[in-house]
């Protein structure tokens, strides 16, 4: 069984910054991408950044420039540096582990993580 941990999220003024993070655990094999999405109240769940086991890394156009996606491959982590933040960001934020391949199977599964709650504040 594999579970998502996220951690990080909190009320910030708007210009503030936080740091996500989200530990993968359980019999983990491998991990392709690992992502971050979020969703606000009535609007539907978007991604924000993704990082893939190489490096390769893809964001949302709203939050280039102010957010940082990055990876520990050994620990199974992925973090998400947000700076400059803006009353819109605010948002339930989720971790997203795409194919993930345990040690006990070779079928690859997607993983979400429990959500973690960002509020921006004017």
């Amino acid at each position: 069984q594999v579970q998502l941990v996220e951690s990080g999220g909190g009320l910030v003024q708007a210009g503030g910054s936080l740091r996500l993070s989200c530990a993968a655990s359980g019999n983990i094999f491998s991990i392709n991408a690992m992502g971050w999405y979020r969703q606000a109240p009535g609007k539907q769940r978007e991604l924000v950044a993704a990082i893939t086991s190489g490096g390769n890394t893809n964001y949302a156009d709203s939050v280039k420039g102010r957010f940082t996606i990055s990876r520990d491959n050994a620990k199974n982590t992925v973090y998400l540096q947000m700076n400059s933040l803006k009353p819109e960001d605010t948002a339930v934020y989720y971790c997203n582990a795409d194919q993930v391949r345990t040690t006990t199977s070779s079928v690859r599964h997607n993983y979400w993580g429990q959500g973690t709650q960002v509020t921006v504040s004017s």
